[in-house]
């Protein structure tokens, strides 16, 4: 069984999915996913908009529908006997379900690993007790993992390997494609995949995107998930002049000058992508209060955590306005000096993610440990 919560953890999960089954394609995997998951192979038992909540309030007033989803993973399980359970990062439930799995004996894995050493000590315990094997895909977490005496392994991490074979539409192609102007580059935003993260933050995001693509002469581009219905943009966008695209997220990030994304995996694959940005992230006042009292990191970027320094300006809460949005992004817009140090600097974050590889060497872990069950 394969559980991932959101759109990152569906394309990494099907990339793992793919080469469990190309070792092995006798193996049934059920679970939790989006398309492209399902698309692999997996038996989808719940689709990740089925479970597409976040933060401390949000899953509170969820829980009730959350039981019953564990409830139905936990008769599957005993049903089609599975043997071992791969949790893909969602730690919140991902946490909660491995302490059910636990008691019925199965292997529990971890892929991509929830950010314990950012929330402290508190999960890290809770994973020495859980976790039979932590597939880790950033260096310094194997580190933390031994240092916490969990069996860990570092895989590398999967962007590169999508990376690495992925066929680009050439840009002129891909302008056409869209109708997109070519005289002008491109301002992307990318508002994330969860819909309530998209109505808190969107409307800033549009707006101070309209400022920035008149003083810059730029063309507003929204990279929308494939779980999102268009129609949110739309209805948000305040008349404002913009072009929605769904998938094609590697094309608008290698043809875009610069980018106001959300918090997430995006800040990473811009930073690969060596794109200019600005990190914005907004949640409820409840969330984000416990979040400040938990949390012991400078940054929530996950391109400044790899690059160990603040490359991209995160603007959190009550600073994800489009008033602080449009300061910021001018400053490095209207400097071609600042523009080229954010690219040198963000061009570290490769070097520090390993080789290529990762989902075929999670993938080996995986049947050795079901081999072993």
């Amino acid at each position: 069984m394969i559980i991932a919560g959101e759109a990152s953890g569906d394309m990494h999960g099907a990339s793992l999915i793919e080469e469990i089954l190309k070792t092995d394609s006798s193996i049934k995997i059920y679970g939790i996913g989006g398309d492209k998951m399902i698309k692999a192979g997996l038996n989808e038992i719940f689709h990740i908009r089925e479970l597409a909540f976040l933060g401390f309030t949000e899953i509170i007033k969820h829980i009730p529908y959350i039981r019953r989803v564990q409830k139905k993973l936990l008769s599957v399980i005993e049903s089609e006997n599975i043997k071992e359970i791969v949790l893909i990062d969602y730690p919140g439930f991902n946490l909660n379900l491995a302490k059910k799995v636990k008691k019925l004996g199965l292997k529990i894995v971890y892929y991509i690993s929830p950010q314990v050493w950012a929330w402290g000590k508190g999960r890290v315990k809770k994973i020495q007790k859980l976790v039979d094997k932590m597939l880790v895909v950033f260096p310094f977490e194997k580190d933390f993992y031994s240092k916490e005496n969990v069996d860990v392994e570092f895989v590398g991490h999967p962007l590169l390997e999508r990376l690495n074979n992925y066929n680009f539409i050439p840009r002129d192609d891909f302008f056409a494609k869209y109708n997109l102007k070519s005289e002008k580059e491109i301002l992307l935003l990318m508002p994330g995949s969860r819909v309530h993260e998209i109505e808190k933050l969107f409307p800033e995001m549009i707006k101070a995107a309209a400022e920035l693509s008149q003083k810059f002469n730029l063309q507003i581009v929204i990279a929308c998930s494939s779980n999102i219905d268009e129609s949110i943009f739309i209805n948000k966008a305040g008349g404002i002049d913009h072009v929605i695209i769904k998938e094609f997220t590697y094309e608008l990030l290698k043809y875009s000058k610069f980018g106001i994304i959300k918090s997430g995996t995006s800040t990473l694959e811009a930073g690969l992508f060596q794109m200019p940005a600005v990190v914005v992230y907004s949640t409820s006042a409840v969330t984000y209060f416990i979040g400040k009292l938990l949390v012991n990191i400078k940054n929530i970027a996950m391109a400044n955590l790899i690059a160990g320094e603040t490359i991209y300006p995160e603007l959190i809460q009550n600073d994800a306005r489009s008033n602080r949005i449009v300061n910021e992004s001018e400053k490095i817009l209207g400097s071609p000096e600042l523009l080229k140090t954010m690219k040198v600097k963000l061009a570290v974050i490769q070097s520090k993610l390993g080789e290529t590889g990762a989902s075929k060497k999670a993938a080996g872990f995986i049947i050795e440990g079901l081999n072993e069950s």
